[in-house]
């Protein structure tokens, strides 16, 4: 069901930086630190629960100190060149340290060479100035800067570099894209969620330049990127999310959308699989109670889409299936949620929603209460898959999962949501970016539980094309994946975390 993007609750807190405890150390490593070493991969070690955001330090330390001499690095990798004035700036890392550097080359005394720094996916860098700016001496034709972090891991801080250049008297500047060392970045499921997290705002707990509900999704493809991958470098999101959105709204994540308060109740249900927290699973029953008291016997049945109870559609009720029994799977010795979500299930299949090619349409007519030939979005193909699979496991029944296949089919043959053999919704809007997402997390559950994994060729597909024609440099994905890349947000990415969590 597509709606106007609500804005987010801003929770107001103050910014704090947190500068290294001398020059040359922070507080896990210092210069003297044994290159040799591993960099941890664990960042929940580092200050995920202060009451207080943190953010950048205005000099970083992490395993050495910002400023370091490009000489003394291990290994050196370049990522491009541009041109301003016949000048080349390039700029390069040093993935053992993740460190960075920039170099003009074919340049005269007093060329200009420097770094910015963005813990905001590029939206701003380096707090207005030109970080390690350095001119070309007398007798050169080429300079370089010292190395720089691209993160800093005591604050939490996601960043990238790009190298920027300008010829003595002139007033054009060039700079490169942007980019960042592979450090939580190693390969394309932890490259995406660390593009992804780029977009986390340690103030609010949400992730910036998308909705409520989309920030969800997103913590859900992050927490999905920690099982799948092993990376627990991102964990710290789970628990600030929760503390700092916990009172938003009317509380326990519940807002007078239904559909939303489900997105929530199924996230908080991923965390306490991840983490055994208890007050998770708490949260999420208070969700799946509040959205229970809207099923009623209009339309012989189901649950409202909303507070005001004027649409009964097909998102909301296939995720009332999923969540009632993703509950019961998790909560020993129930009744109760099972046998909503068995009704919720029985009420969704015979609600002629799903049409006569098997693709969910979006919801049902009021006055009718008969399908009302709306758009069928990808999400609305790939809940009932997670459903059904959730509601086969809670009750042992096979045929459940042979009618998620017949539908699966469907949804993965046809022309109308694969042009191309890629999937697409053609549409517009801040909800529209954050369905694909959603349908390969379905579609990728019930492939799990397939013996012949049928699905795992169509979504390799997906996402190889994803990788090769709609990623940026900085590893940030557009919202169709069959390219060109234009531009990123924080429900573009999370839609492309969960399809590399799905594919591989």
């Amino acid at each position: 069901m597509l709606r106007a993007v609500l804005l987010t609750p801003t929770v107001l807190a103050t910014l704090m930086l947190v500068p290294p405890e001398t020059p040359a150390c922070d507080d896990y490593y210092c210069d003297t630190r044994d290159p040799a070493l591993p960099l941890s991969s664990q960042r929940s070690a580092y200050r995920p629960d202060s009451a207080t955001p943190i953010g950048p330090a205005a000099t970083i330390c992490n395993r050495y100190c910002d400023a370091r001499d490009p000489a003394l690095a291990p290994t050196t990798r370049f990522a491009q060149t541009v041109t301003v004035g016949g000048r080349q700036i390039s700029l390069y890392f040093n993935d053992t340290d993740a460190m960075g550097w920039a170099a003009i080359t074919a340049g005269a005394q007093g060329d200009a060479v420097w770094l910015d720094r963005s813990f905001d996916a590029g939206v701003s860098w380096n707090s207005g100035s030109k970080l390690g700016e350095t001119r070309i001496p007398a007798g050169s034709t080429g300079w370089r800067t010292m190395m720089y972090n691209v993160d800093d891991w005591a604050n939490l801080g996601v960043g990238l570099l790009r190298a920027c250049g300008q010829p003595a008297g002139s007033s054009a500047i060039a700079c490169t894209s942007w980019y960042r060392t592979t450090w939580n970045a190693g390969e394309r499921r932890t490259a995406a969620a660390t593009a992804l997290m780029q977009r986390y705002n340690l103030s609010t707990g949400l992730f910036d330049t998308t909705g409520w509900w989309n920030s969800a999704n997103a913590l859900t493809a992050i927490i999905d990127n920690i099982r799948v991958t092993g990376m627990g470098s991102y964990r710290y999101a789970i628990a600030r999310t929760y503390d700092l959105n916990l009172r938003a709204w009317q509380g326990n994540f519940i807002n007078d959308y239904n559909d939303d308060i489900a997105w929530w109740g199924l996230a908080w249900l991923d965390a306490y699989d991840l983490t055994g927290d208890s007050r998770y699973l708490n949260t999420a029953r208070v969700g799946a109670d509040h959205i229970f008291r809207y099923w009623d016997s209009v339309c012989g049945g189901g649950v409202w889409w909303s507070a005001s109870k004027t649409y009964k559609n097909a998102i909301t009720n296939a995720l009332y299936v999923q969540f009632n029994a993703a509950l019961h799977n998790r909560i020993p010795g129930d009744t109760v949620y099972l046998q909503r979500a068995r009704e919720g299930w029985t009420w969704f299949r015979n609600s002629k929603m799903i049409n006569s090619s098997n693709l969910v349409n979006d919801g049902l007519t009021t006055a009718t209460c008969a399908n009302n030939g709306q758009t069928p979005w990808s999400y609305n193909q790939g809940v009932p898959l997670a459903a059904l699979v959730e509601l086969s496991r809670a009750t042992g029944d096979a045929s459940l999962i042979s009618q998620a296949r017949t539908l699966a089919d469907a949804s993965t043959s046809s022309t109308f949501l694969n042009p191309g053999g890629i999937l697409f919704d053609n549409g517009g809007g801040g909800d529209v970016p954050s369905f694909k997402g959603i349908y390969v997390r379905g579609l990728a559950a019930l492939n799990r539980t397939l013996a012949d994994r049928p699905y795992t060729g169509y979504l390799r597909r997906q996402a190889d094309s994803a990788y090769t024609r709609d990623r940026s440099s900085a590893d940030s994905y557009d919202q169709p994946w069959a390219g060109p890349f234009q531009r990123s947000d924080g429900a573009r990415q999370h839609s492309a975390v969960d399809l590399m969590n799905a594919a591989d």
